[in-house]
């Protein structure tokens, strides 16, 4: 999900900075009010290339950036190892940004520190879908593709992609292993130093010691704030000088106790003071324990700090992608030592570990097969009724399933194909349809698969009447299951929206772009204007009326 989008001195916006809703997000203005120009902030983020007339005037450079929920996973994967490398310790969401300078160069960041521009497109392209050229480049692949079918085969078939990428990457570590060990005898001792290695970094670690030292960290890095919270409540409770929460509690108690023998129906209540006093007492003995268990060895956090660059050092040099992984891989290095100090040959040992790996590939690759050919038709069918409903036709459209080598995701390659109307012949998505199609194909698939953010620009082009509502109907439907943001001139696609952002043009010298999130009566008002303001409504009840 993208929860902010910042931009400033882009074009005509100085600055605006939006914060988006999970669900349907819709951006409306006058024509020439520069709703593209946030189409334009979110394709620079996707890999589009930049140029000094995207800077406003005035200005140096322009500036964009957006803060996106971060999938668990994601950055496990190999093709996000550079940015994976950038994460900040604790941080659970991803920070991309782009900066154009004057000169038309630009520069990329993730979390504020610079990655190449490739890098962050890849990331952002994997949680924003937006239609026009991007929404065509996904669409012509076969990975893309492939992975709306898994969606839509459901979370079961999800885990079964993430555990083939560990398998192919278990088996591609495992040949090369025994590659190396049947080469030559000198690649045998090579291997076994370097799981000696292994075996050294991992020492005294276990698989809870990474959070446990970084929880330890953070606890003495915020030691004076949690000191002061502490040392604040005790003293409200029970302080060296004066009366407390628990002595006033005390002293109520006392009175009670005096008169008890004249209204024993204060005995309740005397019975409730002395409990609650025992309570505060004992919360003030919690307190000072706490107080007490904070004092901190004078070395204590540079010793944690290289205890986690040891664990970092480690997880780089063997090239695990996180600590589980290195503990892993370590577990398996005393198990292969201890074999080899029992005589088993490394070699063949490495060769029974291949075997292994392919087999539980090949077990992968048929499983994730099978999914895929028993969702095909039934995808298929989804798709070309949500088609037809939104005014694409007769909207027939077909899955092709393909073998191919295997990798990551299996052995199997697909390819989606549409025909519009009857006697056209089928033909591949992303080199049929215009750019309001491609759109509107985006929608569709969308609303069958589900997926990340979905940014729409071109939705409503050459629509209206029935149509727009029934696009507006899918969008609503959409929101419910994935973040949707469109940018609209239609108000029945407005007037669904959880969210609805104003784009307004000020004149000035220079002229700028004011973004507006919109409040219930503006909204209202907003719609009106959409459906061509007071005069134009008051003309049409004249008309009916006469």
């Amino acid at each position: 999900m993208l929860r902010r989008l910042r931009i400033e001195n882009l074009v005509l916006i100085r600055e605006a900075e939006l914060e988006f809703v999970p669900g349907l997000n819709a951006i409306s203005g006058e024509t020439g009010a520069g709703k593209t120009i946030l189409a334009q902030a979110i394709g620079l983020l996707l890999g589009q290339k930049g140029e000094a007339s995207a800077v406003g005037p005035a200005a140096d450079e322009a500036y964009v950036e957006a803060e996106l929920e971060l999938p668990e996973g994601l950055l496990d994967e190999e093709e996000f190892a550079a940015l994976a490398e950038l994460q900040p310790d604790g941080e659970e969401g991803l920070v991309l940004a782009r900066r154009v300078f004057a000169d038309g160069r630009t520069r990329a960041y993730a979390w504020g520190r610079a990655i190449a521009r490739e890098d962050a497109a890849a990331a952002a392209e994997r949680l924003i879908a937006m239609s026009g050229q991007f929404e065509q480049r996904r669409l012509a692949r076969p990975s893309y593709q492939l992975g709306l079918l898994d969606a839509f085969a459901g979370e079961k078939q999800g885990r079964r992609r993430v555990e083939a990428r560990r398998a192919w990457r278990d088996l591609q570590a495992a040949r090369r292993r025994y590659a190396e060990l049947a080469r030559d005898a000198g690649a045998v001792q090579a291997r076994l130093e370097d799981q000696r290695a292994l075996v050294e970094a991992t020492e005294e670690l276990d698989p809870g010691s990474e959070e446990r030292l970084r929880a330890e960290r953070e606890r003495i890095r915020h030691v004076a704030e949690l000191a002061q919270a502490a040392q604040e409540a005790l003293s409200a409770l029970a302080p060296e000088e004066g009366d407390g929460a628990a002595g006033l509690v005390a002293a109520a108690e006392r009175s009670v106790a005096s008169v008890e023998r004249l209204a024993p129906e204060l005995a309740a209540c005397g019975e409730e003071l002395r409990g609650v006093e025992l309570e505060l007492r004992e919360s003030a003995s919690s307190l000072a324990a706490f107080l007490a268990s904070l004092e901190v060895e004078p070395d204590r956090l540079e010793q944690l700090e290289a205890e986690l660059d040891r664990i970092a050092l480690a997880k780089r040099r063997f090239r695990c992608l996180d600590f589980a992984e290195l503990m892993e891989r370590a577990a398996a290095a005393r198990v292969e030592l201890a074999r080899v100090d029992e005589g088993v040959d490394p070699a063949a040992a490495a060769e029974a570990e291949m075997n292994a790996a392919e087999e539980r590939v090949r077990a992968l690759v048929e499983e994730l097969r099978a999914a895929r050919r028993a969702a095909a038709e039934p995808f298929a069918a989804a798709v070309a009724n949500e088609l037809g409903q939104i005014g694409l036709g007769e909207g027939e459209f077909r899955v092709e399933l393909a073998e191919r080598e295997p990798g990551p995701s299996g052995a199997d390659e697909t390819v989606f194909l549409i025909r519009p109307n009857r006697g056209l012949p089928f033909a591949p998505v992303a080199e049929t349809a215009s750019g309001g199609e491609l759109s509107r194909i985006a929608l569709a698939l969308a609303a069958v698969a589900g997926g990340e953010t979905l940014v729409f620009d071109e939705i409503d082009a050459g629509i209206g009447g029935r149509t727009a509502n029934t696009v507006a109907d899918t969008l609503e439907r959409l929101g419910s299951r994935a973040q949707v943001i469109t940018i609209t001139h239609l108000p029945q696609i407005a007037s669904r929206a959880e969210r609805h952002f104003r784009v307004e043009k000020i004149p000035g010298d220079p002229t700028h772009t004011r973004i507006d999130a919109l409040e219930p009566g503006e909204r209202t008002a907003e719609i009106e204007r959409m459906l061509g303001g007071e005069e134009f409504l008051a003309a049409v009840a004249s008309r009916e009326a006469g």
